[in-house]
């Protein structure tokens, strides 16, 4: 059984599917999106060895024609070059406005090619077929694409929305545990920012969840899909209340750019750190009860999860330099750091007067915790 997330954008409305099978289906489900049986794929290397095959019979039984093209994997294809890459491919390939371009892999992918879409002729139909967790429960939806620079993550981008999101739950199936565990870290935090009782769902079914449970993972995904469908539908743009759906990303993005956007941490390991000092630097701050970073911190704890800077291997910068990087964040207004908060477990708020001297204690204090 397939669930359907509607994001409701007016003319730019689209359903994000999630289910098993919907690769095998993905034929049908684009076929009405096109208006000639012609589609682009970009890929990267590892997701096509698994999947492009899968996703070419699956076009090709409905009578649809592919071109593709795989991309190096990793964090560091988010780049001038591979976009460069990209549009290249897709204007010597003719690809036209009313054409649809297909993202097949995880966050960097999606990001990248809805990036490259959007600028192509101003403005191409893409669809995303999210192959990793957190790009299923995150990056796939809400139509934020774009690159990084030198200064810092996603730094370069622009909003354009998917026509169609087909998140197929068997394709977590081929993830390493790492990687499911890292994209399990933007699902606790749909929890964390907005539905304390979702958090409670995952401290009693999340081992079922990286265990392999079908249910589990269609449940979980749906869920963490329309809460944020619902905050897009709302402030698509990131005007106020959708900042929320960035718990945790500002200490994430500072980790990233000090481990040099490598395989030391990955993004949605730096998500589930950066939301354990969120929270600890709300009970800093007095916002809410002690025992809430904790209870954040023993969930992470029980899934096998990176919690702390100090699971983080090799050197870090000291406290100051994380803040100089922090300040390089998308959410800095007027030069002041916004953040994202809690008053408790599923009551986050956006909060822009922190005092950075309780900033920079708590992340003195995470990092001497690294002996």
């Amino acid at each position: 059984m397939t669930n359907a997330v509607h994001v409701p954008l007016g003319t730019r409305a689209y359903n994000v599917l999630v289910g098993p099978g919907l690769l095998d289906r993905a034929g049908e489900k684009i076929s009405p999106l096109l208006a000639r049986p012609r589609v682009a794929i970009i890929t990267d290397e590892t997701v096509g060895a698994l999947h492009l095959e899968a996703l070419l019979g699956a076009l090709g039984g409905a009578g649809i024609e592919a071109t593709c093209l795989a991309l190096p994997p990793g964090e560091a294809t988010k780049c001038w070059p591979q976009l460069e890459r990209c549009v290249d491919w897709l204007l010597s390939e003719k690809i036209e406005r009313r054409d649809v371009v297909i993202a097949l892999g995880g966050g960097v992918i999606g990001d990248l090619v809805g990036f490259a879409a959007a600028i192509l002729r101003r403005g191409v139909r893409f669809v995303q077929i999210p192959t990793s967790l957190l790009a299923q429960v995150d990056s796939s939806v809400g139509g934020k694409t774009g690159i990084n620079a030198a200064q810092g993550k996603n730094l370069i981008g622009a909003f354009h929305q998917p026509s169609l999101v087909l998140a197929d739950t068997d394709l977590l199936a081929t993830l390493r545990p790492r990687d499911l565990l890292a994209g399990y870290g933007e699902v606790v935090k749909y929890g964390l920012l907005g539905d304390a009782e979702f958090f409670g769902w995952l401290e009693k079914h999340g081992s079922a969840l990286a265990a392999g449970d079908s249910a589990a993972r269609q449940r979980a995904v749906t869920r963490s899909v329309q809460m944020k469908a619902d905050i897009v539908a709302r402030d698509e743009t990131e005007q106020g209340e959708r900042a929320l759906l960035n718990l945790g990303h500002t200490f994430c993005h500072a980790l990233e750019a000090a481990t040099g956007y490598s395989d030391r941490l990955l993004h949605g390991e730096g998500v589930a750190i950066g939301c354990a000092l969120a929270f600890e630097l709300s009970s800093r701050l007095g916002l809410c009860a002690q025992e809430e970073p904790s209870r954040v911190r023993a969930h992470l704890r029980a899934m096998g999860m990176k919690t702390d800077l100090s699971d983080i291997p090799g050197n870090l910068p000291d406290a100051q330099a994380l803040m100089a990087l922090m300040a390089q964040d998308k959410k800095v207004v007027g030069g002041r750091l916004r953040l994202i908060l809690a008053r408790g477990i599923g009551a986050a708020f956006v909060a822009d007067d922190i005092d950075p001297a309780q900033i920079r204690a708590t992340l003195s204090d995470a990092l001497s915790a690294r002996g």
